[in-house]
């Protein structure tokens, strides 16, 4: 795979482009042909790194799935079955750690993560067939783990709505995490199921500075509106939380008190936090993306996160891949521990019902009656 010391190099040729968190169609770890810019003595990558490039377009591809359901095997997160009805995430956040599983589908984690989005159109159908299964039992279900599942293709396929239709009709508990505005639309459903303890909401605000956000996550919603999605929630009766997640070192790590502060003042009553994680080619990207817009401290910031990382780029042990180690990292656990009380935030999760499930009657001939 693309190491990290091809970031600088492909720093001039990508230049960025405004809507969009990379334009380097980076070949994922999986490619058998390899590329390179090459200069041929003409200047031609100093003159297209100077050309004005357009923002690509997002093309959605349709995909029917055999379930919809994945189960969660790792000890340090804190739910057992997620739904992520879109692969891909048109958001474009630089950091996200779920850019390698564009891999799995011969694209590239960078560009095409965020512009070939795979929409999973009939996940209410497989839902529904995984809750009809006589063996399922309910567990503790998060929505939009991995890729948000209100970027904006959702306003016009509804497939996460679809989604919570069931999750409805049934009774299932669920958790949700967003960086996107589009969550209330669906309040109709989702605050009578938080009044029985089925929802909660947590919202993802990585930053108070528009500037940063821009570049950072540049097609999720602004910060200020996260907060005010925030305050709509709570104001509705759902329980929501903040996520101030990932913390990056010298970037939004400063920040860390006024956005705890911030979310609480705006209704949120938990918060939680995980630092920046840089699996596979997340880590060729995000230094990339550094030298491009912050070249001044790049180096300062890589340097602080391999101290977090026992001296690599990523560390992805359970027990320390979320928290990280060392000084720094611990420093930082004491400033969420103590803000996080100060501000009267609980650091647990919201506790939901599990036991109102309703498992759906199975399918009986015509005129003949159902056996269970």
């Amino acid at each position: 795979m693309p190491a990290a010391k091809d970031a600088p190099a492909a720093t001039l040729m990508f230049a960025p482009v405004k809507g969009r968190g990379t334009v380097w169609a980076l070949e994922h770890r999986f490619s058998s042909d390899a590329r390179e810019q090459f200069d041929d003595g003409w200047g031609s990558l100093e003159q297209a790194a100077k050309e004005e490039v357009l923002a690509p377009g997002t093309q959605v591809i349709e995909e029917q799935v055999r379930s919809i359901l994945a189960a969660n095997d790792s000890p340090d997160i804190g739910f057992d079955l997620s739904i992520n009805p879109y692969r891909g995430c048109e958001h474009g956040c630089i950091y996200c750690y779920a850019r390698p599983t564009h891999s799995y589908l011969n694209l590239s984690p960078g560009l095409d993560f965020e512009t070939k989005i795979v929409a999973k159109v009939n996940a209410a159908e497989r839902l529904q067939a995984a809750f009809a299964q006589r063996g399922y039992v309910p567990k503790l279900l998060n929505i939009g783990s991995a890729t948000d599942a209100y970027q904006p293709v959702e306003r016009r396929l509804r497939i996460t709505r679809a989604v919570i239709e069931v999750l409805q009709a049934h009774q299932h508990p669920f958790s949700l995490i967003t960086k996107s505005a589009g969550v209330e639309r669906d309040l109709d459903l989702i605050a009578p199921m938080a009044a029985q303890r089925l929802a909660a909401v947590y919202v993802s605000i990585t930053t108070l500075d528009p500037q940063l956000a821009r570049i950072l996550e540049p097609r999720a919603a602004s910060p200020e509106r996260r907060l005010r999605t925030l305050r709509t929630l709570a104001d509705a009766g759902v329980p929501v939380g903040v996520s101030v997640s990932p913390v990056i070192p010298f970037l939004n790590e400063p920040e860390l008190e006024r956005i705890l502060e911030a979310a609480r003042d705006a209704g949120a009553t938990s918060a939680f936090s995980i630092v920046l994680r840089l699996p596979w080619e997340v880590n060729p990207l995000f230094q990339h993306w550094l030298e491009q817009h912050y070249p001044d401290r790049a180096a300062r910031v890589m340097a602080r996160v391999r101290e977090m990382r026992g001296g690599r780029d990523n560390d992805s042990h359970f027990g320390s891949r979320m928290t990280g180690q060392g000084l720094w990292a611990q420093l930082l656990r004491q400033r969420l521990h103590k803000a996080t009380a100060r501000l009267g935030l609980q650091r647990a999760r919201v506790e939901l019902d599990l036991g109102r499930f309703a498992r759906p009657a199975a399918t009986a001939s015509p005129g003949q009656a159902s056996l269970f």
